[in-house]
């Protein structure tokens, strides 16, 4: 990180060198605190052959209907089926369902595998399906994925084995709007809170809030029983004290969950094995569009053209991502690639800032910037380095960027609502797999609770090509209208994309089974085993 011609905020270079010289530090008080702990905390036998994996945040439920967050997402896809999942190609393919059927343009009927058990024993049956979908019906009920299934009218069991859905239009994407829906149990909607009961690979057992959470290997899981008898989501907020755990071996496995910086060390040292695979985690700038500086295209664009993505590609992500161009990413299906991009020019922003009337009032060797804007971000060390970065990128342009950093739990809620002029959040892997995406963000019907346009984004003309790509019924078709989409948001800027990421996981040597998929889908850590 000494090269010259790096132009990152100053101290940013020195980032990496620091980890690596806390290390030794740090790794000596870990091991005093982990003797400490020993004695206060103990870990049932049977749990001590579990895999003990590192992640960043608590998760904001264990209900995973209400899954906005990355890590109740995680807890879904360990303790919860759903109808369909997605293939290699990234389009839905059969899971709880053997086959899915499109009889009509507004009809669906899928049939349910047979001898797929709840974790309490009962058999999965299509009375379960029904009472799962029936929530979203309901206009009472909040959820996060709502927004995906306003198109359905009803939801029925044709016999214990068969579900037929009927849809109010025509809707292309409909298949892959079953694969984030976890299916509970018929009538026990309220315990999943506190106990989630489903049919994945992984019972719950326990969950100490900002500690742990326990799951147990579910022997009967359909696809087979996992290779480990269990796991233990150990977190950890700080990245130099997960890296430190690796290196202690008090844990096993860490999945997208470490800063770049100890990725390369620990790499560097032989510590640890890190698989690589390309992803879809897409980080970016949410813009508020209903605020009065940012409604103005000229000052969005001067951010865009501002920002040094190369930069913090190379340097701060240490190459763990690949610049990006929108919400849909380059590996999809309907990804289009003949769209307006950012470069790193900052005499274009500067251009830009003056046509918008905002011009330097004390000339370019005075302090005074030429507005003011805020930034949301989370607590994470790599999201903190990142929004430095980007400060003193808008800096050199005038623009003096407050960054304000906040819990996770707190920082969604404050976009939910809207209250934000700039975010830095993630779309993470499965959210972005079909460009049904591009509605429920920037759809002007999407604003929470009912989507996630958070930034308020309306365009008539966007909502038309939406309405008519969501009733689309070929693949051919959805991805014209999708690419005009794309087009004209790229255009307006509402997001100003930064990057895609690339997946990586780390592991002790002695594991085996380690794999990844585009989505980092947590589901995979069923076939790591300890050596």
């Amino acid at each position: 990180m000494q090269n010259a011609k790096c132009k990152m905020p100053k101290g940013t270079e020195a980032t990496g060198r620091q980890h690596l010289c806390y290390l030794a530090f740090a790794f000596c008080i870990l091991h005093f605190a982990l003797l400490a702990t020993a004695c206060s905390k103990s870990t049932p036998s049977s749990e001590t052959s579990y895999l003990v994996v590192a992640q960043r945040t608590s998760p904001n439920s264990l209900d995973p209907r209400l899954a906005s967050d990355e890590a109740t997402a995680r807890i879904a896809q360990l303790v919860f089926s759903s109808l369909m999942s997605i293939g290699d190609d990234l389009r839905p393919k059969p899971l709880l369902l053997e086959s899915l059927e499109n009889p009509t343009p507004q009809t669906y009927i899928g049939h349910l595998r047979r001898g797929v058990k709840f974790h309490d024993g009962h058999e999965l049956t299509a009375r379960d399906v029904v009472y799962t979908y029936q929530l979203f019906l309901d206009p009472k009920y909040l959820s996060p994925f709502k927004g995906a299934l306003t198109v359905l009218q009803s939801v029925r069991a044709v016999d214990p084995y068969t579900v037929e859905f009927t849809l109010k239009a025509p809707f292309g994407a409909f298949a892959m709007q079953l694969v984030p829906i976890p299916i509970v149990p018929e009538g026990r909607s309220a315990e999943m809170a506190k106990h989630p009961v489903g049919t994945g690979p992984y019972t719950f057992v326990r969950y100490a809030v900002d500690d742990q959470l326990v799951l147990a290997a579910f022997d009967d899981y359909f696809e087979g029983a996992p290779a480990n008898r269990g796991l233990i989501l150990k977190v950890i907020p700080d990245d130099t004290m997960r890296g430190l755990e690796l290196r202690k071996k008090t844990v096993d496995v860490t999945i997208n969950d470490m800063s770049p910086d100890i990725v390369h060390g620990l790499e560097a040292r032989g510590d640890v094995v890190v698989k690589r695979a390309p992803g879809l985690d897409f980080s970016y700038i949410g813009v508020n569009m209903q605020d009065p500086v940012l409604r103005d295209k000229r000052v969005r664009h001067a951010i865009g053209y501002a920002i040094n993505r190369e930069a913090i590609i190379r340097y701060l992500r240490r190459d763990l991502a690949r610049p990006a161009f929108g919400l849909v990413p380059p590996s999809g299906w309907a990804f289009e690639p003949n769209v307006f991009t950012f470069s790193y020019q900052p005499a274009k922003a500067i251009q830009l800032l003056e046509e918008a009337g905002y011009r330097d009032p004390d000339g370019p060797d005075g302090p005074l910037p030429r507005l003011s804007l805020t930034l949301k971000i989370g607590t994470s060390e790599e999201t903190r380095l990142q929004a430095t970065a980007i400060q003193q990128d808008l800096a050199k342009v005038g623009i003096a960027l407050d960054v304000r950093s906040y819990e996770q739990a707190t920082l969604f809620s404050d976009l939910v609502r809207g209250d934000f002029q700039l975010s830095n959040p993630q779309w993470v892997g499965g959210a972005v797999l079909d460009p049904d995406i591009l509605r429920r963000v920037f759809h002007s019907t999407q604003v929470p609770p009912a989507g996630f346009n958070r930034g308020r984004y309306s365009n008539p003309e966007v909502d038309r090509l939406l309405d008519v790509a969501t009733a689309a019924l070929t693949e051919a078709d959805r991805k014209k209208y999708y690419a005009d989409v794309q087009k004209v948001i790229a255009e307006e800027a509402p997001y100003i994309p930064i990057w895609n990421r690339v997946n990586y996981i780390m592991a002790q040597p002695s594991l085996t089974g380690l794999h990844l998929n585009p989505i980092s889908d947590f589901t995979a850590l069923k076939d790591v085993k300890k050596g």
